[in-house]
């Protein structure tokens, strides 16, 4: 009786032990700090950030992308796929069970009499003993990819949020430098329709006419250039919507947005909220235990089979008692002689796993760049940005003055064109560093990796 115990106390032994390295964290490097700090900022990483601009178009194009996106959509079922090949794996623990029927005749052409008959009708079980964690490595494997799969949807989904975030900036960008070329337009046709009168009154010479209507055509040529950027954006909100090509509808003018400061974090936060680090991280777990997988094939395999059932030589004597039939065995594989095969499958494993860890290292090392890229970008926009709006006050005054130094004969029309050329450009680039400002904020909030995105999901 102790030897049985033994035995079986030396089987469960067995069966707790598992080939291969262990999973633990790699020791990572972190800053201790930013280089731009926002002091006064409110920390909204984890909140729905755009929310923030407090704008309701924004919100439902945001709501719509996330049901009908097309990726996202792709993204989901690919965890299904996933999560089905674990289920794979963890089938592997329980016994196969399986059914079988047969029924054969045989007539010989050279002997006479009747034809040879069997019949057999059975069920089938194998159970392969896991005794190395072979078993136990796989699906560890397996949930650990799903997991990876998991933290690339909710990639997607951060992805998606600042695309159509970023996209609604742009369209609204666009809207206003729309807006500043057709009121120059305007304004140059009205002055090209009093020239034209001072010129036909011998005031001003063909040559000035001539100035004028340059500035109003160069006005003019710019309205459909921009048109067509408004349309080709909002066409491209329409693919990241999950719909047709088509209109967009607007909220608010992105001189009513407001410009939110980036959120507080330390780095050791962004590791625990990018999906793309964590998926990194779930994908070297994968790797990891599939060096125990491949380990486990030096070692002998046990499998215990069964068969129970009922076999006769007449198909109506299946079910008598005579017909009863059952076998059981345990079968012992071990490999001898593999000419390398084995090694060669754990040294691939193993150069595997050091990929996967190299990638994640260097996952975090892009995802602090990108945090630290945000945080100087925006703040130095926000600089860049006020001394644009003080260009533009002063080419206001400046073209105010030049148009009054003309009409009172004091300066030539060359003065008031330089000025009003000046001021369209300026308006131009200023509207263009506002939605860059938004395009750095936004793409700072994804960088950080937005604990909202589980909220989201």
């Amino acid at each position: 009786m102790n030897r049985y115990i033994t035995l079986l106390c030396l089987f469960f032994l067995l069966s707790a032990c598992s080939v291969g390295p262990d999973y633990t964290r790699p020791d990572i490097k972190t800053p201790q700090g930013w280089r731009i700090e926002e002091k006064e900022s409110a920390d909204v990483a984890n909140l729905a950030w755009w929310k923030a601009y407090n704008d309701k178009v924004l919100d439902g194009l945001i709501d719509q992308a996330l049901k009908e996106n097309k990726d996202l959509l792709i993204a989901a079922a690919r965890i299904d796929e996933y999560a089905a090949m674990y289920g794979v794996a963890l089938s592997d623990f329980f016994p196969q069970i399986g059914a079988g029927a047969s029924f054969t005749q045989q007539q010989s052409y050279q002997t006479q009499g009747n034809p040879a008959k069997a019949s057999q009708l059975a069920l089938n079980a194998s159970w392969e003993l896991d005794l190395w964690g072979k078993i136990r490595r796989g699906s560890e494997s397996a949930r650990a990819e799903l997991l990876a799969t998991e933290e690339g949807r909710r990639s997607a989904v951060l992805s998606l949020v600042s695309s159509v975030a970023s996209s609604y900036i742009i369209l609204r960008d666009l809207d206003k430098q729309l807006q500043i070329a057709r009121q120059t337009a305007k304004s140059r046709k009205e002055s090209l329709e009093l020239f034209q009168l001072r010129f036909e009154g011998g005031v001003i010479t063909e040559m000035e006419l001539a100035q004028n209507r340059s500035e109003y055509e160069q006005a003019m040529a710019t309205v459909p250039q921009l048109e067509k950027s408004v349309a080709m954006q909002e066409h491209a909100i329409s693919i990241l919507l999950g719909a047709n090509p088509g209109p967009v509808p607007r909220g608010k003018t992105i001189d009513e947005l407001p410009v939110p400061l980036p959120p507080r974090g330390i780095p050791s936060e962004v590791l625990q909220r990018r999906p793309d680090i964590l998926q990194a991280e779930q994908t070297l777990i994968a790797a990891n235990a599939q060096i125990g997988v491949a380990r486990s094939a030096y070692f002998p395999s046990i499998s215990l089979t069964s068969l129970l059932g009922y076999a006769s030589p007449e198909l109506s004597d299946l079910f008598k008692g005579p017909a009863k039939l059952y076998s059981y065995s345990a079968t012992l594989t071990a490999p001898i002689f593999t000419a390398g095969k084995i090694s060669s499958q754990v040294k691939a494993a193993e150069a595997k796993q050091k990929q996967a860890l190299l990638k994640y290292q260097q996952a975090i090392q892009t995802a602090f760049k990108e945090v630290e890229d945000g945080l100087v970008q925006q703040n130095r926009t926000r600089e860049q940005l006020s001394a644009q709006n003080r260009q533009v006050d002063a080419l206001r005054s400046y073209a105010s003055l030049a148009r009054l130094r003309f009409d009172n004969g004091y300066s030539s029309f060359l003065e008031v064109l330089d000025a009003e050329r000046s001021l369209f450009n300026a308006e131009l680039n200023y509207a263009q560093t506002q939605g860059s400002l938004h395009q750095y904020i936004i793409g700072l909030y994804k960088a950080m990796g937005g604990g909202w995105g589980i909220k989201a999901d």
